[in-house]
């Protein structure tokens, strides 16, 4: 009989001890003489001190009452706590804010605590914290706020050391803790990477400080912190590392976007001009649009122009040209021409449950074609199969521990070019058949791995196969060629639905647009993609039908509901 890793009750434990080994085999180097105090004397520790101090670090927060840290496994709270007090990682009685009582105490406790206020049942503990913070502006132990209490509070002190150990680990701090249990279970499976010493996210010292600081920067923002101070911070990060120079980017690029939200244009403009995330450029001369300095739009534009960043920014300039022209004053400028779009009309009865995506799916269904709904799936998916190897490929910096669902490069500017001669090799098997034979391979043996690019819960076999007879295969290196081009840009927008003629080995791509919607950027630069190299794609445009009855026997048929036109 197989066993789960999680019947150890000290699973938490294992895999905790797995970090520490793997940080100090792979990081010793970048450890201060902290971190490397605190793994050797975690390694001293008595099992039950060991579990209850990996149980508080996996928990939220830092404040936790003895009552609530009752795990069989470890027994006697107090025993287990003792050896953490006696190195300082625990705190038995600390200074508690009103905040943190109040985060720790129910509201029948705090109606016993603070009785003399008179705290009314009704009393939300919102409302109640609100009315009592103007009397209590210090900190101070538990019992002194509630003297006779019979919990004991304990801090966790160490939460800073353990998550450098985490961003060590994982490389950021969005991954928690938790990503253990889930692989544990078998919801989230990875593709096993071969790892080296050149397989570190963090190569420098330095580098933890600036990630931690990147991090404390974004939360800010998140809180709405004072926008010039954040951006004086972010402004300051200086580093030699190409995945962390993104962040800071893609950092400043948020500031901006929240500086033109709050109509600060001369903020917005500084920290973009100094961001190279995608995008920022464009945002820049709309910012200058905006503020009537049309000359230094117009240049800026230009210089654009000259270098396009990828074809989305293409698309922007192409839009704005025109409108500064004429601001500048060139009154012979004319608006460009609507974009000619292969256009099918149809009017639908809307039913109730159905989107209307699935109503022209169920209405386009003719006999000797399948219609399926497949939006970005489809051709990411295959991409994704045939390309596994290019993609896992461990290369230096891309894959640093065992739960990367994707290289943690994937939108660097050079994801493509570090891996070309992989890419090119994987799509060279699509000019002879064998391509085939390595998609149902690949669909079979990696199925179910996470991957950034295969949707495994919309590729059915059926799908598959179909796609695999109906779709040329200079159609998918196309597809596939514009996607290695901005993966970020590109991996979406393409049409809603794909109509496979099996028997003629043809197919069509449909863009349904409901009524009142209209097409996105994205959507727009793929079907004139798809135009320019004769792929058949059409957008269809609904709009709703009166019902033909007002009342349908239950037997009726939903496709006998839908009424078309043209």
């Amino acid at each position: 009989m197989s066993t789960s890793p999680l019947d150890n009750p000290f699973y938490y434990l294992e895999n905790f001890r797995q970090v520490l080994s793997w940080i100090g085999q792979r990081y010793d180097d970048l450890l201060d003489a902290e971190e490397r105090r605190f793994i050797d004397d975690f390694a001293r520790l008595p099992q039950p001190a060991q579990a209850l101090l990996v149980r508080m670090v996996m928990r939220k927060g830092t404040l936790f009452r003895t009552s609530k840290l009752d795990y069989a496994e470890i027994g006697d709270v107090g025993l287990a706590a003792a050896p953490l007090l006696e190195y300082g990682w625990v705190d038995g009685q600390p200074h508690l804010d009103l905040h943190g009582l109040f985060a720790l105490l129910r509201k029948d406790e705090l109606g016993l605590c603070f009785k003399a206020h008179g705290v009314k049942t009704a009393e939300k503990k919102a409302d109640l914290l609100e009315r009592l913070l103007p009397f209590y502006e210090h900190a101070q132990p538990l019992a002194q706020w509630f003297e006779g209490f019979d919990d004991v509070v304990l801090a966790l002190q160490v939460m800073p050391l353990c998550d450098r150990l985490r961003l060590l680990y994982f490389g950021n701090l969005y991954q928690e803790w938790s990503e253990f249990v889930l692989a544990d279970l078998g919801i989230y499976r990875y593709e096993k990477v071969a790892f080296s010493i050149e397989s570190r996210g963090i190569s420098q010292r330095a580098d933890i400080d600036t990630c931690l600081h990147l991090h404390t920067c974004r939360q800010a923002l998140d809180e709405g912190a004072a926008l010039d101070a954040l951006a004086a911070q972010a402004l300051a990060i200086h580093t030699e590392n190409p995945w962390l120079a993104m962040r800071r980017a893609k950092l400043l690029f948020q500031i901006g976007y929240q500086a033109e939200r709050e109509q600060d244009a001369a903020l917005a403009l500084s920290v973009y001009a100094q961001s190279s995330y995608p995008g920022a450029r464009v945002r820049r001369i709309r910012v200058l649009e905006r503020s009537e300095q049309y000359a230094e739009a117009m240049t800026l534009l230009q210089d654009a122009q000259a270098a396009p960043e990828n074809d989305e920014e293409t698309q922007h300039l192409l839009r704005i040209a025109p409108r500064l022209q004429r601001k500048l004053g060139d009154a012979s400028v004319r608006r460009r021409a609507k974009r000619a779009v292969t256009r099918l009309d149809l009017s639908v009865v809307p039913l109730p449950d159905y989107s209307v995506e699935q109503l022209i799916q169920l209405h386009l269904a003719e006999e000797g074609s399948e219609v399926h709904y497949v939006e970005n799936a489809l051709i990411n998916s295959l991409f994704g199969l045939l390309c596994w190897p290019a993609i896992f490929a461990p290369l230096p910096g891309a894959f640093f521990h065992p739960f990367h669902s994707a290289p943690s490069d994937l939108y660097s500017p050079d994801f493509y070019l570090r891996r070309a001669a992989l890419f090119d090799a994987c799509l060279a098997q699509l000019d002879d058949e064998g391509y085939q034979a390595v998609i149902r391979q690949h669909y079979v043996i990696k199925h179910g791995l996470q991957s950034p690019f295969v949707f495994w819960g919309a590729l059915t076999p059926d799908l598959l196969e179909q796609a695999l007879h109906c779709l040329p295969a200079h159609h998918l290196k196309r597809w596939f060629r514009r996607l290695l081009q901005d993966i970020k840009a590109n991996r979406t927008g393409m049409p809603d639905l794909i109509q496979f003629y099996p028997e003629q080995q043809r197919y069509r791509m449909i863009e349904v647009k409901g009524p009142g919607d209209r097409l996105q950027d994205n959507q727009l630069r793929w079907l004139d993609f798809c135009a320019e190299h004769e792929m058949p794609v059409v957008v269809c445009y609904v709009q709703w039908a009166e019902p033909a009855h007002q009342a349908l026997g239950e037997s009726a048929s939903v496709a006998a509901q839908i009424v078309s036109g043209c």
